[in-house]
């Protein structure tokens, strides 16, 4: 069953809301972030950091997608995740 909630960011001194699905595949799961219509997908990298990654249909329409902003998200969905 796949969750809907809030992703709440904190970029350029503005709080920003994304919306955040969690999708199972299998033994793992991905979160799938709207950011502005572009879909993204977040997972857990060998690390144990949280990673974006942009689907080639998502990323050659909007290649302007901050890096900065995709750090805050996966910052964010650390915090939610209850890691520190």
């Amino acid at each position: 069953m796949d969750k809907v909630f809030d992703i709440p960011v904190l970029y350029n001194n503005k709080e920003l809301s994304f919306p955040g699905q969690l999708l199972n595949y299998g033994y793992s799961y991905k979160i799938e972030v709207n950011i502005n219509g572009t879909k993204i997908l977040f997972e857990l990298d060998e690390e144990r950091n949280w990673r974006a990654l942009i689907p080639y249909e998502e990323g050659k329409d909007n290649k302007n997608i901050s890096t900065v902003i995709l750090k805050a998200i996966a910052n964010s969905i650390d915090k939610i995740m209850n890691r520190n």
